[in-house]
């Protein structure tokens, strides 16, 4: 395994008509923050309420009404920031961001722009070839969301809803430091995985609890960084990884015929898998920021961060090690079973104890093909994680096989049950008795002479005997037994 510098992009390039580019990526990530209320108000956050229906008088910018801080939705930012392995700021600032939309009933959002809550940190993203990368983090700032402009309700007019307006948002900004389509994806799993561990955002990408705006550029290897467009508020890293193909095929194009990118917001139409312009891109200084005169600056004690620091879960990267140390797993099956939280302690729970490498082919095979299969999460598992391990007991003290134990398992995903009572009431037990294995052997022997008398110059037609052996045993005869005592009786030694 290896990993690479943030600016080592090496491989990663597209071919264009008139040589080689490479795409330069920064991702701003939206991460809502897991809290029953507002950053500046005691308003519900739950999803999916009625429209309207969880708006205080502050998020509504009833005059007079004034924001108070939410300590809970702080103490989520630091506590993503030392997950993310960033500086926390002691002292940081609230701003506005003026701007005028319909949703947005200040004219303003509160944001953090020089003074953030959180400072450079790194998260280290591995790719499927087990290779890493390094991606460094710029900043987390906090900021409240804005409320939400609906459509296509009436032909002639807009509706606002502002349930989520003064909902507070973690902004997590990378450096770009991304070179495909393929690293971003990492990146927001990544990314997404640490939060879940932390109970920080629910990252439910689904539900516009965590979204990015997409930061890409193009340029040739080794010049300086090209001008960027900004995709904004993709909700789902399967069309991120689109939008970043369309785009960088689009910069390339204009500029191979002479034309010049011009620095904007753009929008990702997932139905044609297309970027479209919105508008030119804003500067900071076109937000015309400054420092909320509501708002005193936020000063933060360093033992209460400690204190935090202090009650952080083992986070993904620290899981994987102890996966590859403690069960001997390889990179990749560790790195599948931490990618999410409850994988990873369904994996422990059927592993303690047990032949863990069996444990982790079962549970990364069968187990999850089927929940992916079925549609179903974990939590709605037909099959516990005692049941599994069960199972694999059966298969270690050779009671069942791995292929009828397969069998079995398809019994108990569809209708539950003790595996070891579904082996005794199928009559599916293990044929061990060498006694017995020996008769089928002599059976299938006797019905086919003629292939006995090839097996010897053609070696590899033992697996046929092995295979009918198999059959007329209903798949219950021990392999390892068959195979031995079929070569002892076709003198294959």
């Amino acid at each position: 395994m290896s990993t690479k510098h943030p600016h080592e992009s090496g491989h990663k390039l597209i071919a264009g008509a008139t040589g080689d580019w490479e795409i330069v990526i920064g991702l701003e990530v939206h991460a809502q923050v897991s809290s029953k209320a507002k950053l500046f108000s005691g308003a519900n956050t739950e999803y999916g309420a009625e429209p309207n229906s969880q708006v205080s008088l502050v998020d509504a910018a009833m005059p007079g009404m004034l924001p108070v801080i939410n300590r809970y939705c702080v103490q989520q930012a630091v506590r993503t920031g030392l997950g993310l392995k960033a500086k926390i700021n002691t002292i940081s600032v609230f701003d506005r961001k003026n701007y005028f939309y319909p949703d947005l009933p200040q004219g303003y959002q509160i944001s953090q722009f020089k003074f953030p809550i959180v400072g450079e940190g790194e998260v280290t993203v591995d790719l499927a070839d087990g290779e890493t990368v390094k991606v460094r983090i710029e900043r987390l700032h906090l900021e409240q969301d804005a409320g939400k402009s609906i459509h296509d309700l009436h032909p002639d007019l807009s509706f606002v809803d502002l349930n989520r307006s003064g909902v507070a948002l973690m902004e997590i900004v990378s450096m770009p430091d991304m070179r495909s389509s393929l690293e971003a994806a990492a990146y927001v799993r990544k990314v997404r995985a640490i939060v879940r561990y932390l109970g920080t955002c629910d990252g439910n990408m689904e539900q516009g609890s965590m979204r990015a705006d997409v930061n890409v550029s193009v340029r040739r290897p080794g010049e300086p960084l090209g001008t960027r467009c900004e995709i904004k508020n993709v909700n789902s890293i399967r069309f991120m990884s689109q939008a970043i193909e369309y785009e960088a095929r689009r910069q390339i194009d204009i500029i191979e015929e002479g034309g010049v990118i011009k620095q904007e917001t753009r929008q990702f139409d997932s139905k044609t898998s297309t970027t479209s312009a919105m508008r030119s891109k804003e500067e900071a200084h076109d937000y015309r920021y400054f420092p909320d005169p509501d708002l005193l600056p936020l000063e933060l004690d360093e033992q209460w961060i400690e204190k935090i620091k202090a009650t952080l879960p083992e986070l993904p990267d620290e899981k994987k090690s102890r996966f590859m140390s403690d069960y001997g797993l390889s990179a990749y099956d560790a790195g599948v079973l931490v990618a999410e939280k409850d994988r990873a302690a369904f994996f422990e729970r059927v592993a303690i104890g047990r032949d863990s490498k069996l444990a982790s082919n079962w549970v990364t095979g069968e187990f999850f093909g089927a929940l992916n299969k079925a549609g179903l999460n974990i939590e709605n598992s037909p099959i516990s994680a005692n049941q599994l391990g069960k199972l694999i007991d059966l298969i270690s003290d050779k009671t069942v096989s791995g292929r009828i134990a397969k069998q079995v398992f398809e019994i108990m995903f569809e209708f539950g049950g003790d595996p070891a009572q579904i082996i005794e009431k199928k009559g599916l037990k293990q044929v061990t008795d060498l006694t017995a294995i020996e008769l089928e052997i002599d059976k299938v022997i006797a019905a086919h002479p003629g292939k006995v008398a090839q097996v010897k110059d053609k070696p590899k037609m033992m697996g046929w005997f092995v295979g009918q052996v198999m059959q007329s045993t209903g798949g219950k005869a021990n392999p390892q037994a068959v195979n031995q005592l079929l070569r002892k009786k076709l003198g294959l030694g």
